[in-house]
């Protein structure tokens, strides 16, 4: 069974649920510890954390349950196969994982003739390494392997792209909110995540449908990761999200093969330019 298979074009389910109970099982056990924090809630606020950290698993386990439900053990098989598949060109394994943060490191190393101070590599603390790897898993069994198939499948590559991109961004925002990050931001998050999104259906669709593959870009943006610096320091968010706005809109306009949709409109409008010129 293909990672495909459970989300056939033919039969292309309505993603809302998905999204909704996502975003139900993620708040729900992530919001009381804001609601703590601010003396909304009783008792202390580590005492809600457990729970707030089990919440990054909403998306998988909204997933799961839905495939199940839909297609049983076989269908629940199709969507953790890409986690199997590992093939993939020497350029999509670069971009996965060495070239945003080596782009990001670099402009922050010459961000320095200009005054930057900061850290120019944002290494995680040891702790969260193996978390790292936990929380990249399950993301994109749910992101990449649940529902960009499905949204693509409606919308195309591009669009489905945007959409995730925004939705993943706005799924974050009490895990910015429980680590201080002010919402004054969230406009370079919205550039970082949907960039990153655009940049990751480029790497899934390429490699056949490789979640192993966006699982270790995942990753690696956590190896060198500019929310590190938050919420003190802004500069690497900054250079962060457009280093990925531009690798994923960069590449959407050149590769036609994973991003028709966008070949076609060029071509659509080469058309009416063509007709407004004769007439």
């Amino acid at each position: 069974m293909t990672p495909y298979d459970h989300a056939r074009p033919g039969a292309v389910p309505n993603t809302v649920p998905f999204f909704t109970l996502a975003f139900a099982i993620t708040w729900g056990m992530q919001v009381p510890a804001l609601a703590a924090r601010n003396g909304l809630l009783p008792g202390p606020t580590e005492a809600y954390l457990p729970f707030a950290m089990l919440g990054v698993l909403g998306p998988m386990i909204a997933a799961t349950w839905l495939v199940a439900r839909s297609g049983g053990r076989r269908a629940v098989s199709g969507l953790f196969s890409g986690m199997r598949l590992w093939r993939a060109s020497p350029l999509q394994w670069a971009m996965a994982l060495a070239i945003p943060g080596t782009l990001l490191s670099g402009a922050l190393v010459l961000s320095r003739a200009i005054g930057y101070s900061g850290p120019v590599v944002l290494l995680p603390e040891p702790e969260r390494l193996v978390a790292g790897a936990v929380i990249a898993v399950a993301e994109e069994i749910a992101w990449r392997g649940y529902a960009l198939p499905r949204l693509q499948a409606r919308y195309g590559a591009f669009a489905a792209s945007g959409m995730l991109g925004a939705l993943w961004t706005v799924w974050h925002i009490p895990m910015f909110m429980g680590l201080g990050v002010p919402l004054t931001v969230l406009p370079w998050m919205f550039l970082f995540f949907i960039g990153g999104s655009l940049l990751f259906t480029w790497l899934f669709n390429r490699s056949g449908g490789s979640l192993m593959l966006v699982t270790v870009a995942h990753y690696a943006a956590n190896l060198n990761n500019s929310h590190a610096a938050l919420p003190d320091n802004v500069v690497p968010l900054i250079y962060h999200s457009l280093i990925y706005a531009a690798l994923g809109l960069g590449i959407a306009l050149c590769d036609r093969y994973t991003f028709p949709e966008l070949r076609k409109r060029r071509h659509r409008t080469n058309g009416w330019r063509q007709q407004t010129s004769v007439s």
